[in-house]
């Protein structure tokens, strides 16, 4: 399981992981065997659930088996392919008084559209507890019962922006960290710091940056300014289009919506995404602005 540590190391490394802070340590025994892992960042409120919902379909569009992992409180990242809310890691483990070898896979991990199978981490009651705790115990769960050995694409979709060591821990256990950001201030300078987090992880585990999902934007002019200052990519663009409001309220993923060219695009792009991703990308040595510097280069006269 996890544990926190000051100056412990980390699996790959002798050096501390989070010089100076309390980082949430990897579990030396978990491997992801060839599955491939993703984590999906980016500032609240900006679309990684839908992003990473419909990432999972496109990947399971291409023959794969995906299991999509939501680490948020609210747990509502698999909703649209489940069509529920439902029950979470922690929900379940309370249920049995944490005796985690009385638990059946069905209790924890549910089949959603297409065959994407989903789990949702759940957390800690607000202001009780670590979010990467709740992580390396789902980890854990999915190890005792096998399940990343039937798995191609494993997807943690990550609670907002985030980046202290427990919401930082799924990067530990990913291949490529991806960024979603729409073209303006607020995501972007999230999106600075989110970078920051996974170059720091990145110096004691697998983990790099894969590049960044323009989402809900028209134009992307502004992230790929910033881009092209800090080294980063652009995966894909996503507009901010009315199917993928409806798509949220309907319960449903963009590809169980009615078919219009507009739509089609969409999925296109998705199925792109996922087709780049599964190839490969190249890690991202990028290098973040300080907070300061972002601010002056965000801004207008």
């Amino acid at each position: 399981m996890t544990t926190l540590s000051l100056n412990r190391p980390g699996a790959r490394s002798t050096r501390p992981d989070g010089e100076g802070s309390v980082q949430v340590e990897l579990d030396a025994r978990f491997d992801s065997g060839a599955a491939k892992v993703f984590a999906v960042y980016g500032k609240g409120g900006i679309g990684k659930s839908t992003t990473s919902s419909n990432l999972s379909v496109a990947f399971s569009k291409l023959g794969k088996r995906v299991l999509q992992i939501g680490c948020d409180p609210k747990h509502d990242s698999t909703f649209t392919l489940t069509k529920r809310l439902a029950p979470t890691v922690i929900d379940v483990l309370e249920s049995v008084e944490f005796h985690s070898e009385e638990l059946r896979t069905e209790d924890f991990v549910f089949e959603g559209y297409n065959g994407v199978m989903c789990v949702e981490a759940g957390g800690p009651p607000a202001g009780t507890g670590c979010g990467g705790y709740v992580v390396g115990q789902t980890v854990k769960l999915l190890k005792e019962h096998r399940l990343l050995e039937d798995t191609d694409v494993v997807i943690f979709d990550v609670l907002g922006d985030v980046v202290c060591g427990g919401f930082a821990s799924p990067l530990q256990h990913a291949e490529r960290g991806i960024i979603v950001t729409a073209n303006d201030f607020d995501s972007i300078f999230a999106m600075n710091r989110i970078v920051s987090a996974i170059q720091a992880k990145a110096k004691n585990y697998d983990v790099r940056l894969g590049g960044v999902i323009a989402n809900r934007s028209a134009a992307t002019d502004e992230i790929d300014r910033y881009n092209d200052a800090t080294g980063l990519k652009r995966l894909a663009h996503f507009p901010d289009l009315d199917v993928i409001r409806r798509s949220r309220l309907k319960k449903a993923t963009l590809f169980e919506m009615d078919s219009t060219p507009e739509l089609e695009a969409v999925q296109k792009e998705y199925l792109q995404l996922a087709a780049k991703l599964w190839a490969g990308t190249d890690p991202l040595d990028a290098i973040p602005m300080k907070d300061r510097d972002i601010f002056d280069f965000l801004g207008f006269d």
